[in-house]
Parts: C-alpha cells; sequence; structure tokens
C-alpha cells in the first residue's frame, strides 16, 4: 500500500517513515502542508498520514481542500490536539480517525492497515480468501492443503503486490497501477519488475490464481481460490 505522510517535525517524520516502511507500507513524505497538498491531489495513494499543525497550510484545511475536490483516499489525522470538539471538527472536516500524540508506531499501524482494508470493503480481521491467508504483522502469508495451514514467506514488495490483489480481488491491475501501489514515488523501478514479482509469487503460492488478461494486465480470481477446487 502506498501512503502519504505529511508531518513537519523532522525526526518524527524519519522516524514514521522508517517503521511504517518496515510494516509494508511504500511510504512519500513530506514537511510542508502546500506540497502534501499537492501530492495528495496528484498521486494514487492508499492511505494518508496527516499532521494538523503545519506551518504553511492547516491540516484541516488541507482536507477540507482534498474532500471538496472530490477525492476520497483514507484519511489519519495525525495530531498533539486532543480536545473532543477539536477530534469532531477533524471528523467533519472528512477525517477517517484521529491519532493523538503521544502515540506507540504499533496502534498506528494498526489504524492504517484497518482502515486500508475497509476503504476496499474488508470487514475481517484478517485479510483471508479461501486457502490464502496474509498475516500483515510477519509480512507473510499461509496456504491451506488438507486441513493444515502451512507458511509462506514474503519479500517486502511480495508482501505489498499479494497484499495489493487480495484486497482488490478480480479487478484487473495493470503494470503501471501495480508500480503506483507497491512503491514510492523515489523508488527505481526495472519496466519489468511487476512481472517478476507476479511469476514469484506463482511459484510460492500457485500457479493458477493470480491470473493474466492480456494486453491489461492481472488479477486475483478468488473462485481458484476456495478450499477444495
Amino acid at each position: 500500500m502506498r501512503l502519504l505522510l505529511i508531518e513537519d517535525e523532522p525526526a518524527l517524520n524519519r522516524e514514521l517513515s522508517n517503521e511504517l516502511g518496515r510494516r509494508g507500507f511504500a511510504v512519500d513524505s513530506c514537511r510542508e502542508g502546500e506540497d502534501g497538498a499537492f501530492m495528495g491531489e496528484t498521486e494514487p495513494y492508499d492511505i494518508i498520514v496527516l499532521d494538523l499543525g503545519l506551518p504553511d497550510l492547516p491540516g484541516l484545511d488541507i482536507l477540507e481542500r482534498w474532500r471538496g475536490k472530490g477525492i476520497t483516499t483514507p484519511v489519519l489525522i495525525l495530531t498533539a490536539r486532543g480536545a473532543w470538539h477539536e477530534k469532531v471538527n477533524g471528523f467533519r472536516k472528512g477525517a477517517d480517525d484521529y491519532l493523538t500524540k503521544p502515540f506507540h508506531i504499533e496502534e498506528l499501524a494498526v489504524r492504517l492497515q484497518t482502515l486500508v482494508k475497509r476503504s476496499a470493503g474488508v470487514v475481517a480481521a484478517s485479510l483471508e480468501i479461501g486457502r490464502l491467508k496474509l498475516d500483515e504483522g510477519r509480512q507473510s502469508a499461509q496456504w491451506k492443503t488438507g486441513d493444515s495451514w502451512s507458511d509462506i514467506e514474503l519479500t517486502g514488495i511480495e508482501f505489498r503486490l499479494l497484499r495489493y490483489l487480495m484486497l482488490h480481488p478480480k479487478k484487473v491491475c495493470s503494470n503501471s497501477h501495480l508500480l503506483e501501489h507497491v512503491y514510492d514515488f523515489d523508488a527505481e523501478k526495472e519496466s519489468n519488475v511487476i512481472e517478476v514479482y507476479i511469476s514469484r509469487l506463482r511459484r510460492k503460492i500457485d500457479k493458477d490464481v493470480i491470473c493474466t488478461r492480456r494486453g491489461q494486465g492481472y488479477y486475483l480470481d478468488p473462485d481458484l481460490l476456495q478450499t477444495g477446487t
């Protein structure tokens, strides 16, 4: 999942970028409100973390601007302002969640994972489709054979790619679309990198469940993941 972090405090920005990156997010970050507002309008993010106390443009103004332009990306507000009326105002402006500083990184990560799943229409606590289960904490997967589950080790990119496909089953995703949601803005990417990782996932899971639609892209077929098929 691709995440935009808008936080003006340098040390916290670096810490969150690193920690969220380790937890399976492709993180783009900035410290200025205007920069963040523009990035949120022009890049296809799956989730946004927005600080309210930005030096040049208030976070709530940015949020109101996005919602006014029809941008529906889930936004978690991160702020030192903890008064109830400020939280209510944030939700009224279009926030999806609210976390008050100081906080634990684990809580932030779980809240973000929940928002991403909710925006994709997933209400279950874990991401599971038939014989395939994703462990977001360990960034690994499990495959069911008979009555037993076997662990599947994944690299960081394999995990991001599989998570995106599982969150959007049957959606045909082009190479460029998957690149935009699996990698951050500054990452160096080879032209055939998605094909390489799709091939690796097929070898690790099952060669048939990730399907190719010629000339269009890839999709996960949930029907082929059902037990006993």
